[in-house]
Order: structure tokens, then C-alpha cells, then sequence
């Protein structure tokens, strides 16, 4: 045992590599090795020899297997220190140069239609986006037989087989901020009420998830003339014109009555669209009065109350604005897009200082 101990402790030592360190294991504890042969010839033993063998046998091949321990760790960490020396970092060198932020178009938007509001009196008001179905589609006078109703328009959430409880939407406009804040603060009220909605649909204009204002003023003595007033400044303002023409069309939405799309005059001559002079007539919103239905899910007693509400897409105006030809690039993360169509970070729109820069 003397001589397998200095033979393999002395070999250990020698070893010059990893590979070299496996083949001594095996040589001595695998299990054709010396020592483990050495083992087996215990049972041949008499209880007396097996006594004296046997723990020395075991001693020996514990300071074996703590010799090959030691001598891996010790080469792990010699190859370390090698690869260190040639994979070393410098860090008193300057960094990569630092580009700065910038904002998306649709945050610089968000901020441009809230600047425009503000100076006409509009607060910000939000709401939750997971909606119940009442919020999103009962209180808003949209029947249970509506289209926009079906799963294959609106993302329902998944219930449980027996839960009672009404179903949940991702909401699909920002309309159920208005029946909220009726409820909170009653009326009068003016608000603007910006965010995510969502809805199955998915091209070059259209995505799964996007961003709508709604706008609601209530107050006794609102009318269609000051919906058209408040648009035709909100237009002038966003689109930095002088002079705007608005077309009012009859249309028919569940939430207000009478219902009207809002076109804008306009040119494309040349390929640039150009608001405000043209032949042209382009759709940018929904509006309307709102409907007696709606005040009383608001609590608000419609004999008493009346006021005109509308909607407008603010990736549709974006891309209007700024020659955005794509809907679906808004939520590619493509940095060179970002660079190309963001806004500096210290650009904040006002009405005296510019909404554009």
C-alpha cells in the first residue's frame, strides 16, 4: 500500500493536465484500478486480516480521490489565471458614445392632443383596462346582439366554468372612462380620456392593441355648435393650420344621438397630404351628442343634462401628422424607426411654444 501511495501521490502531482489527472483516476480507483482490485481481494481475507487491510485500503483511496480533488481545482485554477491574462479589460477607456433618448410618436402625440385640451378646459381623466362588460358595452347603449360584441371583434377573458361573476373585456375604446367619471364627479364635466384599447384585428392599419382619445363635455346647455367649435380648434391646433373645413356626416353610434363622422378638407397632391386646401375629404373621427342612455349610467339625469362626445384614433393622427405610413411599425422597437420618427426628450408640446418641433 506504501508503494501504490508514493506512486500515485508523485503522479498526481506530475500531472501537467485535466486529461492526464482522468487517466491516473482510473489507473487508481476506477474500477479495474489497483486500489479497487486491492479491495476485492478482501474478501479472500480472514476477519482478522480484514480488519487491518480494510481500513487502510480506504484511507488510501480517500487521499487518493483528495489528492485528484485537489490537483483539478489547482489546474482550473492556474488555466484561469492564464486566461485572464490575455482576456484583460482596460477600463480607464472611454465607452461607447451615449445616444441620447427619444420619445415615441405616440407619447409626443398623447402630449400634443392634452396640451391642445387643457387650454380649452379639459382635464385628463383614466380608467382600468380590463373592463366589465357592463362598462364597455351595457352602460354605453351597445345591445347584446351588437357585433362589436362577438369574440371574434373583442378579447375576452378567460372565466372559469361556473363563475358567476360578468364577464371582463379588454376594453375596446376608452369610452367606460366617461360612464366613470360621470359617476365620480356628476356634472358638469369636460374631460379627454387617452390610452391603450384593444380589438382582434390586425393590418396595415389596423393592430390588436392601439391608442384612442375620447373626449366628453356635459353641462345644460351644450350643443352640436360647440362640438364643431371645440373640433375645429382642436384641428387648427394639432395640424398647426390656420383655417380648417370640417364635414359633419350623419352617422349612427349606440352611445350618441344624433351621431356624426368628421371629415376634414384636404390634399394628397403630389403624394403629401396637405390639411385644410384640396378637393379632398378625409375621415379622422367619430362624434355626437350624448345619449340620454349613457347620462343615466352615469347617474346623470338627462332632462336635466346634455353634452357632445367623440372619439379619434391617436395612432391614426400620428400617422397622418408625421407621414407614418405603417400602423404596425409604431410597435416594431425598431431603433432606426425610432431615431427617425422620435422627438427629443426635452421637446414638450405647448400651445405657446409649439406642439411640433
Amino acid at each position: 500500500m506504501d508503494d501504490l501511495r508514493d506512486k500515485y501521490l508523485t503522479a498526481i502531482a506530475a500531472a501537467a493536465d485535466e486529461a492526464a489527472l482522468e487517466d491516473l483516476r482510473v489507473q487508481a480507483v476506477g474500477k479495474k484500478g489497483e486500489v479497487s482490485l486491492q479491495m476485492r481481494e478482501l474478501g479472500k481475507m480472514t476477519a482478522e486480516e480484514r480488519q487491518v487491510a480494510g481500513p487502510k485500503l480506504n484511507a488510501l483511496k480517500d487521499e487518493i480521490n483528495s489528492a485528484l480533488n485537489a490537483k483539478k481545482q489547482a489546474l482550473g485554477d492556474a488555466a484561469l489565471d492564464e486566461r485572464l491574462k490575455t482576456e484583460w479589460l482596460d477600463v480607464t477607456l472611454p465607452g461607447h458614445r451615449r445616444r441620447p433618448g427619444t420619445i415615441h410618436p405616440i407619447s409626443q402625440v398623447t402630449e400634443e392632443v392634452t396640451a391642445i385640451f387643457a387650454d380649452m378646459g379639459f382635464s385628463v381623466a383614466e380608467g382600468p383596462q380590463v373592463e366589465s362588460d357592463w362598462y364597455n358595452f351595457d352602460a354605453l347603449n351597445i345591445p347584446g346582439h351588437h357585433p362589436a360584441r362577438a369574440e371574434m371583434d373583442t378579447f375576452y377573458m378567460h372565466r372559469e366554468e361556473g363563475d358567476n361573476r360578468p364577464p371582463h373585456v379588454l376594453r375596446t375604446h376608452t369610452s367606460p372612462v366617461q360612464i366613470r367619471s360621470m359617476q365620480e364627479h356628476g356634472a358638469p364635466i369636460r374631460i379627454i380620456a387617452p390610452g391603450r384599447v384593444y380589438r382582434a384585428d390586425y393590418d396595415q392599419t389596423h393592430t390588436p392593441m392601439f391608442h384612442q382619445v375620447e373626449g366628453l363635455a356635459i353641462d345644460k346647455d351644450i350643443s352640436m355648435a360647440n362640438l364643431k367649435w371645440c373640433l375645429e380648434e382642436f384641428v387648427k391646433a394639432f395640424f398647426e393650420v390656420d383655417d380648417v373645413e370640417l364635414r359633419f356626416r350623419a352617422s349612427h353610434f349606440p352611445f350618441t344621438e344624433p351621431s356624426a363622422e368628421v371629415d376634414i378638407r384636404c390634399s394628397w397632391e403630389g403624394g403629401t397630404l396637405k390639411i385644410g386646401e384640396g378637393d379632398d375629404w378625409l375621415e379622422i373621427l367619430g362624434s355626437g351628442m350624448v345619449h340620454p342612455h349613457v347620462l343615466r349610467s352615469g347617474n346623470i339625469d338627462p332632462n336635466e343634462w346634455q353634452g357632445f362626445a367623440f372619439g379619434v384614433g391617436i395612432d391614426r393622427i400620428a400617422m397622418l401628422k408625421y407621414g407614418i405610413p405603417d400602423l404596425r411599425a409604431f410597435f416594431d422597437s425598431d431603433l432606426r424607426w425610432l431615431r427617425h420618427y422620435g422627438f427629443a426628450s426635452l421637446d414638450v408640446p405647448t400651445l405657446h411654444g409649439g406642439l411640433s418641433r
